[in-house]
């Protein structure tokens, strides 16, 4: 899913007339990792139509830590190549692996007119997703107050009667949104909208020693055993016999 609106940086917008066109910003990838020794750069991509928005020339804004060398700048991609399945990027200034090396784990974004429908599906705009009503099981439990955006996954963050809610923004847990009718149905693992009950802790089970049925089977029992012993007096053995063990040398 491809949903996105604030950065840490960003690039001027040209005016085409004598307003403002409107703009929104749309996550569509990350650098992973250097590859090879000319400057290239692993990407994941966060866009299911990689051939519209990496061409060649194509300017991405860079959401990186304030102290990184590349924070404030934008970055232009002069080439995207594709390694046993792997999109490569290329991009000007960036010629060996050191600077490619600066630019891991750095978040691309773009800028599009907020007019503009998406073509991509399942892809919306943050301000296409903030106000909408959120469904579970046909009863509404909150309202996107906005998306939060993370290398590992978007989140939707919900305002609930109790507090903010954070929901993933998967289709496990997402499975519909319908822009026209302003609800997003969510799915959620039981305990995310709601507190789960503390579990008593289940008591001890007693543990009791049968009683006999017959308080005089065991007496005689006790009897017989005591006249089995051997009298030691008579036996000619010490009062305590040593036990097996003490028999094993150690």
């Amino acid at each position: 899913m491809v949903a996105a609106f604030a950065s840490t940086s960003s690039t001027p917008i040209p005016e085409v007339s004598t307003a403002e066109t409107p703009k929104t910003q749309l996550r569509v990838g990350r650098l992973t990792k250097a590859h090879g020794l000319k400057g290239a750069i692993k990407l994941e991509l966060f866009t299911d139509d990689p051939a519209r928005r990496f061409v060649p020339g194509a300017v991405f804004t860079l959401q990186v830590p304030t102290g990184s060398p590349w924070h404030g700048k934008t970055l232009t991609l002069t080439e995207l190549r594709w390694y046993n399945g792997h999109p490569v990027g290329f991009f000007a200034g960036v010629s060996d692996r050191s600077q490619a090396e600066t630019l891991v784990k750095a978040i691309l974004w773009i800028e599009q007119d907020s007019s503009e429908a998406s073509l991509e599906e399942d892809a919306w705009y943050d301000h296409q997703l903030v106000g909408l009503a959120v469904h579970r099981d046909g009863e509404r439990v909150g309202t996107v107050a906005r998306v939060d955006h993370f290398p590992a996954q978007d989140l939707l963050i919900v305002a609930t009667a109790t507090g903010e809610v954070m929901v993933p923004f998967v289709k496990a847990i997402v499975p519909a949104v319908d822009i026209q009718s302003g609800i997003v149905t969510v799915t959620p693992p039981v305990g995310l909208f709601e507190e789960l009950p503390e579990e008593d802790e289940e008591p001890d089970a007693d543990v009791s020693v049968p009683e006999s049925a017959d308080p005089g089977v065991a007496a005689d029992a006790d009897a017989d055993a005591d006249a089995d012993e051997p009298d030691a007096s008579d036996s000619g053995v010490n009062e305590k016999s040593p036990s097996p063990e003490s028999d094993k040398a150690d």
